[in-house]
């Protein structure tokens, strides 16, 4: 598959730019069924995000990075208020769209970052989940060291996902003692444009503190929304 067709979700916010309009974004897993994400949920006003983004955004402060920035809407937000505001995204299309709308950005992976001095890095939309599998998590939290201030927070969401292998009578049907029930590969379709299967995780709570404690981060739960939380991790 040529590179111009490696890149759903970066099309899709283009057309959705240019259009108004664009069909979903199809999500295929390797553990449950195909989901879909609407592209104009990628365009939401503040006014449109859910509590726990509102609060995620108010956490915010001084110069923060925002990893995977998808459409821009969370660093457009911050931009607004008055936030020296750097956005990250791997899909070449969507920075060319965060571009348009004068947000600084750029075309780079999360662990290619080597500096910035960050007061705040933003992972919303489970944007923790880069660090692909449980295994990698004490490296991804060690990289964002290198990447903030003496005062510098991480603001990420997750979920537990635990109740995906729940049965009827509460009971858990997959075996805990083999690889861990957060470790989910990914593939997004959108038209004829397809991405290469990921690596993506989803870290429960005290997983998210263990690795926090190992790698010299504090970590607060600061919101809880039915399996979904929100996390504040400062520097020890």
């Amino acid at each position: 598959m040529s590179d111009s067709l490696n890149d759903p979700m970066g099309q899709a916010i283009l057309d959705f730019a240019q259009t108004g309009s664009a069909s979903d974004i199809i999500v295929s897993s390797d553990i449950c069924d195909d989901d879909t994400i609407p592209v104009h949920y990628l365009f939401r006003t503040y006014e449109e995000m859910p509590d726990l983004e509102q609060f995620a955004l108010s956490k915010c402060q001084g110069k923060i990075l925002d990893v995977g920035a998808g459409a821009g809407m969370h660093a457009r937000y911050l931009q607004s208020k008055g936030f020296e505001v750097h956005a990250i995204d791997i899909s070449e299309k969507s920075v060319a769209f965060i571009k348009s709308q004068n947000i600084p950005v750029e075309q780079v992976n999360f662990f290619d970052l080597t500096s910035g001095n960050f007061d705040t890095i933003l992972m919303l939309m489970n944007g923790i989940g880069i660090a692909g599998t449980l295994e990698n998590l004490d490296a991804t939290l060690l990289h964002a060291k290198k990447l903030v201030s003496k005062n510098g927070r991480i603001i990420c969401d997750s979920s537990d996902i635990k109740y995906l292998y729940e049965d009827e009578d509460g009971g858990l049907w997959l075996d805990l003692n083999s690889t861990y029930y957060g470790n989910f590969r990914f593939q997004m379709k959108y038209g004829s444009h397809q991405s290469n299967w990921f690596d993506w995780l989803y870290a429960d709570f005290e997983k998210l503190k263990e690795s926090a404690e190992r790698t010299g981060w504090k970590a607060e739960k600061i919101v809880t929304k039915e399996d979904q939380y929100l996390a504040e991790l400062t520097l020890l």
